[in-house]
């Protein structure tokens, strides 16, 4: 089971971190996988829906099944407008509840460096795809600095306090990646990172809307003056621009292959 920092159940609060920077990613992630339009998807670990609601709005999907284990989050996917036609149920990346050869193509939207098991879901992604579909994932580059949240986890190192990592962090090294992928035994396995960039009205707004993420559980253990120099080193490190607006970069390894006839 997750450490609590790592679990999401509130669909809405994790809407405005993560749901955004998602799609901001989901979009070219998609663009380079190029599908076929009429295919039936697979979204594991879907959360919210923000990526399963990108699906049906870019690939033409015959159909889009969304997992996960938080009903909280599953509640928030069905409510989606723009993931009406997608259809949702709780489940375990890990052990999907899908028979062999279900879907023609599988993804997964950072999620694989919160599988204690990265390896495993892999191999379910592969066993619940046909012959000749593709199995595919993005995730941030947690260790590389690539993570949406990096500049507030670099304050806190400054300030002598830890910000954990999700507990497979490795694999969202794109080398790691390329190595699951190859020993999961796909082919054409093919790599890239995607940077983006989002932009906030205010400080106030970025820091309202981080306080939703992993990050707001470790920021609300902080003593008070630990949060004053937090938002001050943050406030020196992402200057705003003369309208008081805030944007900032993040990145995401990529990895896609096929599953083998």
């Amino acid at each position: 089971m997750l450490a609590k920092e790592f679990r999401f159940e509130d669909g809405a609060a994790y809407e405005r971190t993560m749901g955004v920077w998602s799609q901001l990613a989901g979009a070219p992630f998609l663009d380079w996988l190029a599908p076929a339009p009429r295919r039936a998807w697979i979204d594991v670990g879907c959360g919210n829906g923000a990526f399963s609601e990108l699906i049906v709005k870019r690939c033409a999907p015959s159909s889009v099944h969304g997992i996960d284990p938080s009903a909280g989050q599953l509640a928030f996917a069905r409510a989606r407008p723009g993931a009406r036609p997608a259809s949702f149920s709780e489940g375990d990346a890990q052990a999907l509840p899908f028979p062999d050869h279900s879907f023609d193509i599988a993804v997964m939207a950072l999620v694989i460096f919160f599988v204690a098991d990265p390896a495993r879901s892999v191999a379910e992604m592969v066993r619940v795809t046909r012959p000749g579909g593709t199995a595919a994932t993005y995730a941030w580059d947690m260790l590389g600095g690539g993570f949406p949240l990096e500049p507030f986890r670099e304050e806190m190192r400054a300030l002598g306090i830890a910000a954990p990592n999700p507990p497979s962090a490795e694999a969202s090294r794109i080398d790691v990646l390329h190595k699951l992928w190859k020993d999961g035994g796909l082919e054409a396995v093919e790599t890239r990172e995607i940077g983006i960039e989002r932009t906030f009205a205010s400080f106030d707004e970025l820091w309202s809307v981080s306080l939703g993420s992993s990050i707001g559980a470790t920021i609300a253990k902080m003593e008070i003056g630990d949060v004053e120099r937090l938002k001050r080193g943050l406030r020196a490190r992402l200057q705003a621009d003369a309208t008081g607006k805030i944007t900032y970069g993040a990145r995401a390894n990529a990895v896609k292959g096929r599953v083998p006839e």
